[in-house]
């Protein structure tokens, strides 16, 4: 059995001071690939890694630079990016929302490839090949940089909606977005927690 979602409501005993937190920070305009802006400071939470660990039933630990592993991210409405549908290099990926209920919009979305009826990103190198490809990576890249804005080639599967202090850990392969930007202020826009884990097997053993 394999899982490759998973949704936890009620996430921190402590969320609307992480909230506060998020609200001091500096989050500088930046040219990216993505709509919105990552925050310039990281702030780790402490026992993030176990709880995670636990939640997941095998040991990850947080990913260090340059992802954007305990950053903050604010994107609001107009902003814009170069890609959208995407996947992660990470082994799990996790958004922490922190958007009052009252201004929450949309969610992370997950996405079926209309042409190829993928729904991860292919890994086998044999699928790439019946495809034209003559392996699974090139074969990412090269549909990412064609397809990635085109929503013609996307098919929404799932929505997980935006809700205060709910975490979502799914696995970085699945296509998605981060779904709908909006707000005009770090108060009322879309604000999340990131993060990114890798394996972490041979460091601990879940309690």
């Amino acid at each position: 059995m394999n899982t490759s979602l998973l949704i936890v409501d009620d996430f921190l005993a402590n969320a609307e001071a992480l909230r506060a937190a998020a609200l001091r920070m500096d989050f500088p305009p930046v040219d990216g690939m993505f709509p919105g802006r990552n925050s310039r400071e990281r702030l780790l939470i402490e026992g993030l890694d176990a709880q995670v660990s636990r939640l997941l039933g095998e040991c990850v630990e947080g990913m260090p630079g340059p992802q954007a592993h305990g950053r903050f991210r604010l994107a609001l409405a107009g902003d814009r990016g170069r890609a959208g549908v995407h996947v992660d290099a990470a082994h799990w990926s996790g958004i922490l929302y922190l958007t009052p209920n009252e201004h929450a919009r949309g969610g992370t979305e997950f996405y079926r490839h209309r042409p190829t009826g993928f729904e991860v990103a292919p890994s086998d190198d044999a699928d790439a090949l019946r495809f034209g490809h003559r392996d699974a990576k090139s074969m990412v890249s090269s549909l990412l940089a064609s397809d990635t804005l085109d929503p013609s080639k996307w098919e929404l599967t799932m929505r997980v909606p935006m809700r205060f202090n709910r975490l979502v850990l799914f696995r970085p392969w699945l296509w998605h977005t981060a779904g709908e930007n909006f707000g005009t202020t770090p108060e009322d826009g879309r604000l999340v927690y990131l993060m990114f884990f890798r394996s972490a097997a041979a460091l601990c053993r879940v309690a």
